[in-house]
C-alpha cells in the first residue's frame, strides 16, 4: 500500500504564507470549522490563546493548510501545511517546491509573483528545460518552470 504525504513548511506567519501559496498555485486555504474550535475551547481541550482571527475567521494559531479546491476534506489529498516556528530562516532550504506552470509563460508568471512579494534569484537550464529560482515572501526557495 502506498503512503500519502503532506509537505510542511516552517514559517513566521502561517496564515499569510497559506494565503500567498494558495493564490500562487490556484489552490484554496482549507477552511477552519469555527464551531469545532469553540467546542474544543468549551471542553477545555484548547484555549483562546490557541486561536487567532485571520480574514475575519477564527483559525488555529498553529498553522494553515492548502490543497486543491476539489480535494478539501478528502483523505490522502495533496496538501501543504504552513506551521509557525520561532526562529527565522537563516540558510538555504534543503527541500523546495517546483511549480510546473503548465505551459504558462515563465516571464509573465515571474512578474506576477514578484508583484505579490516573491523575489527572483536566478535562471537555470538543463538541456531544453529552463527554470527560475525564486523566493517566496518569507525567503523560502522555489522554482517555476
Amino acid at each position: 500500500m502506498p503512503f500519502s504525504i503532506q509537505v510542511s513548511i516552517d514559517c513566521s506567519n502561517a496564515h499569510a504564507q497559506a494565503d500567498w501559496w494558495a493564490e500562487t498555485l490556484g489552490w484554496v486555504v482549507e477552511p477552519t470549522d469555527e464551531a469545532f474550535i469553540d467546542r474544543m475551547i468549551a471542553q477545555g481541550h484548547a484555549r483562546e490563546s490557541d486561536v487567532v482571527t485571520h480574514n475575519g475567521s477564527r483559525v488555529w494559531r498553529t498553522g494553515a493548510g492548502i490543497c486543491r479546491a476539489d480535494d478539501v476534506g478528502r483523505p490522502g489529498r495533496e496538501r501543504i501545511l504552513f506551521q509557525p516556528v520561532p526562529e527565522p530562516k537563516t540558510t538555504k532550504n534543503r527541500v523546495h517546491l517546483d511549480v510546473d506552470l503548465a505551459g504558462a509563460d515563465r516571464d509573465t508568471q515571474r512578474a506576477r509573483l514578484e508583484a505579490r512579494g516573491a523575489r527572483y534569484v536566478e535562471q537555470h537550464s538543463q538541456g531544453p528545460y529552463a527554470w527560475y529560482v525564486m523566493l517566496d515572501p518569507e525567503g523560502n526557495e522555489f522554482c517555476i518552470a
